[in-house]
């Protein structure tokens, strides 16, 4: 079963496509010859046919003729309100002078302008060209509201906060945003189990599989604790429904989850070719936690491993995306983990660590901006 489809990024299609639906062959061939100097044409010589056409070339626009043999421009554009899929696709009829009665029918079944024969292609063309801008405006708003919608389910609405700890969460999406997510269960009074992840990909669909991916691991979680408290025999079968799972088997995923035990100091991990945490000591040099393993998704029976360490004084740990390792500085080169460590290193006694992280990076940046998905988790002991 194919994973459910997504309306597309419309940056992603450097050209828009029509299909027109006529029988009068020369008419046809001119209509493609003139469209085809700005948009990818595909043609129909009735509705039957154009059915097909848009089963495999969903077009962006349809100009269709009324009176047509096998399934004329009405019932076309019946089939097509009955279906979800092509219900939105805008629609303009061409039809003659004199014939009020289609003009009437076809308001009355949501089409969306006409060209009265004969016409000039110009009129036809600045018409394809208004209702292609609009739709491309509504689907952006769409896509711009669903994202939102998407990252806000993919962020925590609380943090935690036992006694002797402060935490901070920073999530900057950039334009609609990927796949980052991040999310935290306390399973047991002073336990937490923290995830943070990042899946494959940009834009609207990415936030997609992220939620469905993240949806996945709380499930799993839920199931397993019962069984088991380690993040690697988590991070095992996350791996196995990912490679199983018809909806997300095509999906890659970076992923860290860690069990943090807020009493005893400890925090155990497993990486799954996610960014590479940060410890920042206050009394020893402060490091990137390097043990890691395969990204998720690449490899049926992959084996994940625990890595365990203490967190003693005002030590603090760091978790993120690779949007902040990845950014480009002036200077053209990516500020990378060491580069990150360095400023998250010299914000530990910070009161708002992560803002001035931000503050250090932001305007050494190419364009003033981050060019990805910021996302950070800051644990920290608090001063005794």
């Amino acid at each position: 079963m194919a994973a459910p489809a997504l309306p597309s990024d419309p940056s992603s299609d450097n050209q828009h496509s029509v299909l027109i639906v006529e029988d009068e062959h020369a008419l046809r061939r001119v209509l493609e010859y003139r469209l085809g100097g700005k948009y990818e044409v595909h043609t129909a010589a009735h509705g039957q046919e154009a059915l097909e056409v848009i089963s495999e070339h969903p077009p962006d626009l349809i100009v269709s003729d009324i009176m047509m043999p096998h399934m004329d421009g009405f019932a076309l554009q019946e089939a097509l309100q009955d279906d979800k899929n092509t219900r939105a696709i805008p629609f303009i009829f061409l039809t003659a002078k004199s014939d009020d009665d289609s003009r009437l029918e076809g308001l009355r079944q949501g089409v969306d302008d006409y060209i009265t024969k004969p016409f000039d292609t110009d009129q036809l063309l600045g018409r394809i060209d208004r209702l292609v801008e609009r739709a491309e405006t509504f689907r952006s708003h769409l896509d711009a509201e669903l994202g939102q919608d998407f990252s806000e389910r993919l962020m925590p609405r609380s943090l935690p906060e036992p006694p002797g700890w402060r935490t901070f969460f920073v999530s900057r999406p950039h334009d609609q945003g990927g796949g980052d997510l991040f999310a935290w269960e306390e399973p047991e009074p002073g336990v937490f189990f923290l995830t943070v992840g990042d899946v494959m990909g940009k834009g609207l669909q990415a936030k997609f599989y992220a939620y469905t991916f993240l949806s996945y691991i709380r499930g799993t979680i839920h199931t397993m604790l019962a069984e088991t408290s380690s993040p690697a025999a988590l991070m095992e079968r996350v791996n196995e429904m990912l490679l199983s799972d018809q909806v997300v088997e095509d999906t890659f995923a970076s992923l860290l989850m860690a069990r943090w035990d807020a009493t005893e100091g400890t925090v155990t991990y497993a990486n799954a070719g996610h960014s590479r945490p940060l410890l920042l000591s206050e009394k020893e040099e402060s490091r990137i936690v390097k043990e890691s393993d395969l990204v998720l998704g690449l490899k049926e029976g992959a084996a994940f491993h625990n890595y365990t360490f203490s967190m003693n004084g005002e030590d603090a740990l760091v978790l993120y995306t690779d949007g902040l390792t990845e950014q480009r500085l002036e200077s053209g080169r990516m500020i990378g983990e060491q580069g990150v460590l360095q400023i998250a290193a010299e914000a530990r006694t910070a009161r708002e660590p992560l803002a001035n992280i931000l503050r250090a990076i932001e305007p050494s940046t190419q364009h003033g901006d981050f060019d990805d998905d910021i996302l950070m988790f800051w644990l920290q002991r608090a001063e005794e």
